[in-house]
């Protein structure tokens, strides 16, 4: 147990990441889910699973952390924008140091997680 926690800090000094991260997204009224979203980061290799969304696709947009929304938001593009249908997953290598934003709507979100509003007529 010592010798792996003294290797795990080892390779942080490296600025290699081998811990794991999961994000949850759920947003639903009266405890039903429109989009409920799991994501899991481990050693370089993200995976995306729509677990429910009530328009069939769980849309993902990814941007740079180094992005900082709390002074408004940023002007970086995002790093990756894709569609994963309902029960589906997806997997990409090499993804480390961004922020997820996670939407039902096939749109790409701002950096601050916002949603374009609706063009005119719609």
């Amino acid at each position: 147990m010592k010798l792996s926690a003294l290797l795990y800090f080892v390779l942080s000094l490296f600025g290699c990441d081998v811990g794991r991260s999961t994000f949850v997204d759920r947003v639903g009224i009266d405890g039903v889910y429109s989009l409920y979203s799991k994501a899991t980061v481990e050693a370089g290799v993200a995976r995306f699973e729509c677990l429910r969304s009530a328009s069939g696709h769980c849309y993902y947009t990814l941007f740079p952390r180094e992005c900082d929304t709390k002074n408004g938001p940023c002007a970086t593009q995002p790093i990756e924008h894709f569609a994963v249908a309902n029960g589906d997953s997806r997997q990409i290598a090499g993804l480390k140091d961004f922020r997820l934003c996670v939407s039902d709507e096939d749109a790409t979100a701002g950096s601050g997680c916002e949603m374009p509003a609706p063009k005119a007529g719609q």
